[in-house]
């Protein structure tokens, strides 16, 4: 009888934890959803105030410039970072409306904004960029879509982060991702789903599916996403973008390829040496980059351990006819096992 008391007990003290838990964890992700909520209305009343005293500021137009025409003009002070930040804020603050790809505003970025101008440096001086939920950010949390990370704010900046501050760049906006980033669908249950910026109706992408859906709709100009297993690349395909894999994880992802090559001159250099031993310092070659001299390109249909699906080794065979018309050499290889 005392066995069969303690057991009911012990199942009571599990049942209680157990609802004790779910409680806190649905208190958390309301606090998270409410901090997301007052970042974006913060947002919006600055931005608000901004248009109401600079009712000449042509967002369409700067919305319209690639990142080279974009850096290009605010070097030449024919516009301000002033003009180009509350451009992008009010566009990622009417496409979130629609898609649901941000988690916060950083709100820090108004304060970097009203510096920035006294120290006119960097290759991306003066462009606002957004950053996957998952890259640290000071004071902010890198959630993943889990619950348990939420209220656990960076410590600091991450090293790319830091890079692209140093190049004058200012994060404003934290981007959506899938729970645990396993996803090709971009949805967890902090801050929702991201839908498709060219079909509602249909995913992003995952796992920097936020990256996609706002770069995609022309909230951002350019993004900082992660890929492990094709998750920069996967969203890029289909919300319409370009993205690149330089690393085991973090890349950028923009509109079109000369964004992407931009972003990387601007990270390959000694600051980023300087603060990761682990990447090899060789600078961006932007000679090699502009040459049209015929390249030696390896190629794989296979990794040796599974196949692709008919439609992939499709592509690459069609990818590499392309090459080879515009008078590439392409050499198949067989990966080291």
């Amino acid at each position: 009888m005392l066995t069969t008391a303690a057991c009911g007990l012990g199942a009571l003290l599990v049942l209680v934890r157990s609802v004790s838990a779910r409680r806190a964890a649905k208190e958390k992700i309301q606090r998270a959803r409410t901090r997301r909520t007052e970042s974006l209305h913060r947002a919006e009343q600055v931005v608000l105030r901004y248009r109401q005293s600079h009712p000449s500021t042509d967002s369409a137009l700067i919305l319209s410039l690639s990142l080279s025409e974009l850096t290009k003009r605010l070097q030449e002070d024919s516009l301000s970072p002033e003009e180009v930040f509350y451009s992008y804020m009010e566009k990622t603050l009417n496409v979130h409306k629609e898609l649901n790809c941000c988690t916060e505003i950083l709100l820090e970025s108004f304060e970097q904004l009203k510096t920035i101008s006294s120290k006119k440096e960097g290759l991306l001086y003066g462009v606002p960029i957004s950053i996957k939920d998952n890259i640290a950010y000071k004071d902010h949390d890198c959630t993943c879509g889990v619950v348990v990370n939420l209220e656990q704010p960076a410590q600091g900046d991450s090293v790319i982060v830091k890079v692209l501050k140093k190049q004058g760049a200012i994060p404003f906006v934290k981007t959506n991702l899938p729970q645990a980033l396993l996803s090709y669908d971009c949805s967890n249950p902090i801050y929702g789903q991201t839908l498709n910026p060219h079909n509602p109706q249909k995913t992003s992408g995952g796992s920097s599916g936020g990256e996609g859906a706002l770069i995609g709709g022309g909230g951002s100009i350019l993004g900082i996403g992660s890929d492990i297993g094709g998750s920069i690349r996967i969203p890029a395909s289909f919300c319409g973008i370009c993205g690149f894999k330089p690393t085991a994880a973090t890349g950028p992802m923009a509109k079109d390829v000369d964004s992407l090559a931009l972003c990387m001159q601007a990270l390959l250099c000694d600051h980023m040496f300087s603060l990761d031993p682990t990447v090899p310092p060789v600078p961006f070659n932007v000679q090699l980059y502009q040459s049209s001299k015929p390249l030696r390109i390896g190629y794989l249909e296979s990794d040796g351990y599974s196949q692709p699906t008919p439609s992939m080794a499709r592509s690459i065979r069609e990818v590499k006819a392309l090459l080879e018309q515009a008078g590439h050499t392409l050499v198949p290889y067989q990966p080291l096992r």
